[in-house]
């Protein structure tokens, strides 16, 4: 009997320091990691949705006077920057002197090949009058195809060579899948801008007819990229017409005497006519830009890079009348190393919508162009 009380007593001893040692195995709260063992990290995923959507908008700022010449003695101090009307503390400032990264796109497809020779000449103004000597560049071609002709890189020598040796393609032109291109070039490209540190002003060339065909992504979706990227989009309107009027008659019919989006009949009654080369006939391209980027459609088409341009701070140039392909890219080029670089870290990045950019200068008389804003998606799931 007395055997048996021991046996219970011992077993019930056994079960008690189990018990005990269950609890120091199993503490509460996180469990703090064995030498030399990593730290458990947070999927990817949920990084992302707890990440700060906008850690910095970094954007250029043209500043004209009233003959159109641009202006070039103003301080940090001249400038008030609201977003979504709440006004934002300037945290770089610079004229002129950051570094760019270009990523130029050309189009490549078979109608362009009578200008062909022209395209050919432009390598050098990339790199001279665009890059500068401390920027680096990327020569991206399309038609049917998106091909990467040319990786970032400042040797000005291997840009002049690609575009020296351009060749056309198909009849084909994915323009907006060749912008999104573009956009992930730098969206993917470390180290990426912060608010110490802005980085290279990040600028998308592209050399095209305002025509897309054929492409699958969507030039709304693009511009929100390309916002949220801090990339700003300068376009030279490639024009058909020219092409058509540089080759050699295929028909007997007419040459064409206007180039595409300009028409030769009268219009209906109580409209005003719009060409793709002078959209000031009643053409509300920034409130274009803001409702492609808010509705991220394509139902913005007849003046898709006009928009484009307007959406990120840049601009269009049409190369139609008398305006050379080469003096569309020297003006760009002229423009980008005499306007101002401003960044700021958003006060509230998070907001989920469109947020408006509002840039006003303490003086009279000019004109200043920026980007409209931004886009800020909700989190997925």
């Amino acid at each position: 009997m007395k055997q048996t009380a021991r046996k219970s007593a011992l077993l019930v001893v056994l079960l008690l320091a189990g018990a005990g040692a269950l609890r120091a195995q199993a503490p509460e709260g996180p469990l703090a990691p064995r030498p030399g063992q990593p730290v458990q990290q947070v999927p990817q995923d949920v990084q992302a949705k707890l990440k700060v959507r906008v850690a910095l908008v970094n954007m250029p700022v043209t500043v004209r006077n009233s003959k159109g010449e641009m202006v070039h003695d103003l301080d940090a101090k001249d400038f008030r920057i609201t977003d979504n009307g709440v006004e934002q503390k300037i945290a770089h400032f610079d004229l002129g002197g950051d570094p760019v990264s270009v990523v130029v796109l050309i189009e490549t497809s078979s109608r362009i090949e009578p200008i062909l020779p022209e395209m050919r000449k432009t390598g050098i103004l990339f790199t001279q009058t665009v890059m500068g000597p401390e920027g680096e560049a990327a020569v991206v071609g399309f038609n049917d195809a998106v091909d990467k002709l040319q990786d970032f890189t400042s040797d000005g020598d291997a840009i002049e060579n690609v575009v020296t040796r351009l060749q056309t393609g198909t009849s084909g032109s994915r323009l907006y899948d060749a912008m999104a291109v573009g956009v992930e070039m730098f969206s993917s490209r470390l180290p990426q801008p912060t608010a110490d540190n802005p980085g290279r002003r990040r600028v998308l060339l592209v050399l095209s007819e305002t025509v897309d065909v054929g492409s699958e992504a969507k030039l709304g979706e693009v511009l929100r990229k390309a916002q949220l990227a801090n990339v700003t989009i300068y376009s030279v309107g490639l024009s058909t017409t020219r092409s058509e009027l540089h080759s050699k008659p295929k028909d007997s019919g007419p040459a064409p005497i206007a180039p595409p989006g300009i028409t030769t009949l009268p219009p209906p009654p109580g409209t005003i006519p719009t060409t793709d080369a002078n959209l000031n006939g009643g053409v509300d391209l920034l409130g274009l830009a803001i409702w492609a980027v808010k509705h991220a459609d394509n139902k913005v088409k007849d003046h898709a890079m006009e928009v484009a341009s307007t959406a990120t701070g840049g601009e269009h140039l049409a190369t139609y009348k008398d305006r050379s392909i080469e003096k569309a890219i020297d003006e760009i080029g002229g423009e980008l190393h005499s306007q101002y670089s401003i960044s700021y870290a958003p006060s509230d990045s998070n907001a989920v919508g469109y947020h408006e950019i509002k840039v006003d200068v303490d003086r009279k008389n000019l004109k200043v162009r920026a980007r409209p804003g931004y886009y800020v998606a909700p989190p997925e799931g």
